[in-house]
């Protein structure tokens, strides 16, 4: 095929310049009247409409991709805040815990001011250090010694009753013996009718027992143990324990009774120590003979 005969109408033509003058003008002239009567608005509306779905499917593929990132980056955000959420969470659910441990331990200190103030005997606070690893004895540390004046055989409360005594002292720290140790016995009277007796630990900080008690004894479940003061350890009328089951069996001649401690003997960390308390005076020595001097005159022997 000849290729000069197919450009034969351009080779035939206007010259490139008188072309590219008539187009400046037909496109000016086009522009003028759009822009003065919009003639050709109806036309650019069908034409758009015709040429929309070529247009959407031409932006197809990159609205794809679009979303396809828009989704992977937000699926990337919400697994890295759900992280961070996570060990927020977790942050201050411990700091929630210690906030709550510290608002008891507030309120607590609260109330040991309280029985501070209400005692007639000087008292100090003290916080347990640590605690006898021994299971079998019921024994703790307080942060408080000799250089204190924490002595032997002071009393050791908390807000609600009596914890144990002081049974050793080292300069920095103090060994309290609890009343649920087995071998720690407290002299008591019930609160309702002033019967005295003595609790004795069981080894169980939630249990203490009545031991030595008549079946005939006027003794309830119910009923609130204070100390009676005889002793010249404790003082009176602090509360120890509360009657909890009263067993009698015709074959013994004492009842089985259980008690609970009144105190939290093993909840608490911040504990009072009750000093200053009046000893009683010693008690006669029984073993000595009267002597002969003291003996009436008409009841000698005549040697």
């Amino acid at each position: 095929m000849d290729h000069t005969n197919s450009f034969r109408f351009f080779n035939r033509g206007p010259s490139p310049a008188v072309r590219l003058a008539f187009f400046t003008s037909l496109s000016l002239l086009l522009m003028f009247v759009d822009a003065r009567y919009q003639y050709l608005e109806s036309a650019r509306s069908v034409i758009s409409l015709l040429t929309y779905p070529f247009q959407r499917l031409a932006a197809t593929p990159g609205d794809m991709w679009q979303a396809t990132d828009d989704f992977l980056t937000l699926h990337n955000n919400l697994i890295r805040d759900n992280n961070l959420l996570r060990r927020q969470r977790t942050a201050d659910a411990g700091q929630l815990q210690q906030v709550q441990m510290l608002k008891t331990e507030n309120d607590h200190l609260r109330q040991l001011l309280a029985v501070q103030q209400r005692v007639s005997y000087p008292s100090q606070l003290a916080e347990i250090a640590y605690v006898e690893r021994d299971i079998f004895k019921r024994r703790l540390y307080l942060d408080k010694g000799a250089q204190a004046n924490v002595q032997a055989g002071q009393v050791v409360m908390d807000d609600t009753g009596v914890v144990g005594q002081i049974t050793r002292v080292y300069p920095w720290v103090s060994e309290v013996t609890l009343i649920s140790d087995k071998d720690h016995a407290v002299p008591v009277q019930s609160l309702r009718n002033g019967l005295r007796t003595v609790v004795f630990g069981s080894g169980d900080t939630t249990e203490l027992a009545l031991r030595y008690v008549p079946n005939s004894a006027d003794i309830k479940a119910g009923d609130v143990l204070v100390t009676s003061g005889i002793d010249g350890i404790y003082p009176s009328g602090l509360p120890v324990a509360k009657v909890e089951h009263i067993e009698h069996d015709p074959a013994y001649p004492f009842a089985r009774i259980r008690c609970s401690p009144v105190a939290g003997v093993d909840k608490y960390r911040q504990l009072l120590i009750l000093s200053g308390i009046p000893k009683l005076p010693e008690q006669p020595d029984t073993t000595q003979d009267v002597s002969a001097d003291k003996v009436p005159k008409g009841k000698r022997k005549k040697p």
